[in-house]
């Protein structure tokens, strides 16, 4: 009886929570409606971030970011996927740019959740992709950088409070 070759899954997800002091929705504003902000807040992971087309808030915005990545200067076109204010959600997919030299798709979704009774709570970062072949690192070091990033923009806003 033949055996069936498992092929190692291309596809994958990471995440990340990393505990804020800062208020949930002024947190989730900072990607939502200033991502151009991010910078001030984080220079050296994020030089820049540029809206392309559309209007922060609304699903079909075009974001293109400039950062840092393993010491390496990097950049990623995003479109804005989904966005819930309720939820302090919002998805972005990366449509363009060096990512996608590794990836075939690559889809970060932001959560803020409030801790019950006020200032604080978590804020998530989920990255859902797949890789091009399995000779492709799984987005770890990506993944790092970004909760660096979420602390930077925390210490930011408590700060300005």
């Amino acid at each position: 009886m033949a055996q069936a070759m498992l092929k190692p899954s291309l596809k994958g997800e990471l995440e990340v929570d990393v505990k804020i002091k800062a208020p949930a929705k002024k947190f989730y504003n900072m990607f939502a409606v200033t991502p151009q902000a991010v910078s001030k807040a984080t220079p050296e992971n994020i030089q820049r971030c540029d809206v392309h087309e559309g209007k922060m808030g609304r699903v079909g915005t075009l974001l293109t970011w400039n950062y840092v990545q393993d010491g390496k200067p990097v950049v990623a076109t995003e479109r804005v996927e989904a966005v819930d204010p309720m939820k302090n959600m919002i998805k972005l997919r990366v449509i363009e740019g060096d990512l996608l030299k590794e990836f075939k798709s690559f889809l970060i979704t932001i959560q803020v959740t409030e801790k019950k009774g006020g200032h604080g709570g978590v804020a998530k970062y989920k990255a859902e992709y797949e890789r091009t072949d399995e000779n492709v690192a799984h987005p770890e070091s990506l993944v790092r950088m970004c909760a660096k990033m979420f602390k930077d923009i925390d210490e930011m806003l408590l700060s300005n409070e």
